[in-house]
């Protein structure tokens, strides 16, 4: 073989080596490659934090375990909801018959959601729960705790678990967060706190406004039998009370009967209560439906009232208060007031009430301070207030006295800013009241689109009245309005520097 062919065929071997070892190794890279590309694609989402689940964690002896987060607080609960954390009164011993006293056993449970942040007590549908006098009481309880009431809430059939006398009979205090909700009921059984009540004795200081026709309609209570036991107390209980409390919310339950007030709140801030219902008599004595005192930041609507009282009642210390969407009647209105009783001080600011029915009401909508009082009330809307058989739709009472007889002061609340619009529908006595104190006149008091027609019934109708009122017409009133004083008084100071709200 020539040298030439030799060296062709030697070159020929070394290339196909080569190129077998190159084909070798190109495949075990390749191989490589698929293998670890997993593992590689693993690292990055490690180095990135993020975590792809169980499939794309490495499978080469790895036992490095995987993070796990810590535990993230609860947050509250969401309103109309109930929280995992529940404490149900039947599992703390409460019987639901009607007729033991489970008293004890809410306490229990009380005790125990309390430690627990956002908890929930259960109290049963188709259960009724016999319970004296309680307090569900703070200010060492956990936040946003929800009292879940579907069943029945009795108060005692005797006197005795009240003693000589208690202002509430269901209360809560210093809480935060607090929601009562459910389709329950809280029944207050009251009839038989009622009836030492004297019916010769005026039921609300604006019933010497009222003068009957004739003797059908004077005697309006309803004499009741006694069936407790016991010795009555000096002082009739409000059948739900919230003291001292922060973002309190009631919702969807209903109040029955209760001996006095059905639902207070005093001295609380962020106060919500809405689609409930309250139901008593219209001749049940100091009933008031719901009562505001000291407390602000108060958003009540879509409620409805009934009742032998004020259905809502304003008290001194209130302001930014929210009332709309309510039902009124029977009852006594709304209501600013009593203020300025045994020569307080009081101050009332900023309050609406507007898109309210009222039917077969003794007042529509009031404001009412004695004699003898300090402080102010301004900052006052009243609008779009349907009235159906109000005896008095529009009233400022001055000289406001739940007695016989009171005494002649010359001292008085400053009220100031009041004003009514779309105000309309029928009245049994009559339109307009507006009696403001001598020393201390009524100022900026407007009065637009009132329309108010006289509906003969029971009672002598009269035309409107104005004492000492300065301010305002905007538009036609029906019927016209010609009382109201125009421009401000001559004088009309705040007596001294104290009586400054």
């Amino acid at each position: 073989m020539s040298p030439t062919i030799r060296g062709l065929t030697l070159l020929l071997m070394v290339s196909l080596l080569i190129w077998s070892a190159t084909f070798g190794t190109c495949n075990a890279r390749r191989g490589q490659h698929w293998k670890h590309s997993r593992s590689f694609k693993t690292s990055m989402y490690k180095k990135k934090g993020t975590n792809h689940g169980s499939s794309h964690q490495h499978k080469h002896g790895s036992k490095s375990k995987p993070k796990i987060a810590p535990p993230v607080a609860p947050a509250p609960p969401k309103k109309g909801h109930v929280s995992a954390v529940i404490f149900d009164v039947l599992h703390f011993g409460a019987k639901g018959d009607g007729k033991t006293d489970d008293t004890k056993a809410f306490q229990a449970a009380w005790a125990a959601a309390c430690k627990v942040e956002a908890s929930t007590i259960i109290i049963p549908s188709k259960y009724e729960f016999l319970v004296g006098p309680i307090s569900f009481s703070g200010p060492y309880c956990q936040h946003n705790i929800v009292f879940q009431l579907d069943g029945t809430i009795l108060a005692p059939t005797n006197f005795n678990p009240f003693g000589s006398g208690l202002f509430q009979w269901l209360e809560f205090t210093k809480l935060v967060g607090l929601t009562i909700q459910g389709k329950g009921l809280i029944d207050g059984r009251g009839a038989i706190w009622w009836q030492d009540y004297s019916s010769s004795d005026p039921l609300d200081g604006e019933s010497k406004l009222i003068v009957p026709l004739n003797d059908s309609v004077a005697n309006l209570q309803t004499p009741v039998s006694s069936s407790l036991v016991g010795k009555m107390p000096n002082i009739k209980p409000t059948a739900l009370r919230f003291y001292g409390s922060f973002n309190v919310t009631v919702t969807g339950i209903t109040i029955r009967n209760s001996p006095q007030c059905h639902l207070k709140f005093d001295n609380c801030v962020g106060v919500s209560v809405y689609s409930m219902n309250v139901l008593s008599p219209a001749d049940s004595p100091n009933t008031d439906g719901i009562h505001l005192q000291n407390s602000r930041e108060v958003l009540i609507h879509n409620t409805n009232l009934a009742c032998g009282d004020d259905c809502i009642s304003i008290q001194t210390g209130c302001s930014n208060v929210y009332i709309h969407n309510v039902n009124c009647g029977p009852g006594h209105g709304i209501s600013i007031g009593g203020l300025g009783k045994d020569s307080t001080k009081a101050c009332v600011s900023n309050i609406t009430v507007r898109d309210i029915n009222m039917h077969n009401t003794m007042n529509g909508v009031r404001i009412k301070t004695w004699q003898g009082g300090s402080g102010s009330v301004q900052g006052v809307l009243f609008s779009n207030i349907q009235v159906s058989e109000v005896q008095v739709p529009i009233i400022i009472d001055q000289f406001y006295c739940d007695k016989s007889k009171c005494k002649n002061q010359t001292t008085a609340v400053a009220l100031s800013g009041i004003t009514y619009e779309r105000i309309r529908g029928t009245y049994t006595v009559k339109p307009v009241h507006f009696a403001c104190s001598d020393s201390l006149p009524c100022t900026e008091v407007t009065l637009n689109t009132i329309a108010l027609k006289p509906l003969q019934e029971h009672y002598h109708m009269y035309d409107p009245f104005c004492w000492r009122t300065f301010g305002k017409l905007y538009s036609a009133t029906e019927p016209p309005i010609n009382c109201l004083e125009t421009g401000k008084p001559l004088k009309n100071q705040i007596q001294t520097y104290h009586d400054v709200c």
